[in-house]
């Protein structure tokens, strides 16, 4: 019983701080809109992410660590690309490496992920079949973004997804996330997001959106709440858990 009130008082915090930094702050907001990342959000594939870029890093003379790709997540690949040119080589990197490095990468991902979804994220997306649900990630590979419809079919829709081809800023930039927004026919205290990557949470913080991190990976709790992620979780079950209290008081935490 106990751990239940926890959990309601933590969300309940979380959405009077969030409502404290809107100005001027909205009488009884409607959710009408839930934002995801991909990557560590819906599907179990950064490990396979995290491999390919060390692998495919290490092949170009360029230097990257398992963790880095935790920290470089949700950016899209050029950027990330053009980051290791600059670490290793002072310089950015040349179109021609980005598109060779950027393949290669993608090949090996394909070799390496599995295609499975994060543990409980079928019990969160379960809650939410009121809202108009969205993917905003970094990737711009077919492969990742094809088995959308086959993991969770009919949940997202072609038209309320932004990749990394859509935007001329990927992630931290709020951009995508702005753009998220649009297409949603939203405002910023009208969705939250859910993402698991300091970079994607720096993202949509930027966009004003309340936003729920999931430390699925390798980097500690404060990399996520640092950026300034409004709740921080240890898994999808533990959001699946803490959701009917978002629900219920979205609209009452004034």
């Amino acid at each position: 019983m106990n751990h239940i009130i926890d959990r309601k008082t933590q969300v309940l915090e979380a959405l009077k701080n969030y409502r404290c930094r809107l100005a001027p702050s909205p009488e009884a907001p409607e959710l009408r809109a839930a934002l995801f990342d991909m990557d560590g959000v819906l599907f179990d594939s950064m490990p396979a992410h995290s491999r390919s870029w060390q692998e495919a890093a290490r092949e170009a003379g360029l230097r990257m660590s398992e963790e880095d790709a935790y920290w470089f997540e949700g950016q899209t690949g050029g950027y990330t690309i053009t980051l290791l040119y600059q670490r290793t080589h002072g310089r950015p990197a040349t179109p021609e490496e980005i598109e060779w490095l950027y393949q290669r990468k993608t090949e090996l991902f394909n070799r390496y992920n599995s295609g499975k979804t994060l543990p409980g994220v079928e019990q969160v997306l379960a809650q939410l079949f009121a809202l108009r649900r969205l993917v905003v990630t970094g990737s711009s590979q077919a492969s990742l973004l094809d088995r959308l419809d086959g993991a969770f079919p009919g949940v997202f829709s072609p038209a309320l997804m932004v990749t990394g081809k859509d935007v001329r800023r990927g992630k931290p930039d709020p951009e995508p996330y702005l753009m998220g927004l649009e297409k949603a026919g939203v405002r910023p205290w009208e969705a939250f997001v859910v993402e698991n990557a300091p970079m994607g949470v720096r993202a949509a913080v930027g966009a004003g959106i309340f936003t729920i991190a999931v430390n699925t990976g390798l980097l500690p709790d404060s990399a996520l709440s640092d950026e300034g992620a409004d709740l921080v979780f240890a898994s999808m079950p533990e959001l699946a858990e803490a959701l009917p209290h978002l629900l219920a008081l979205w609209s009452k935490a004034l």
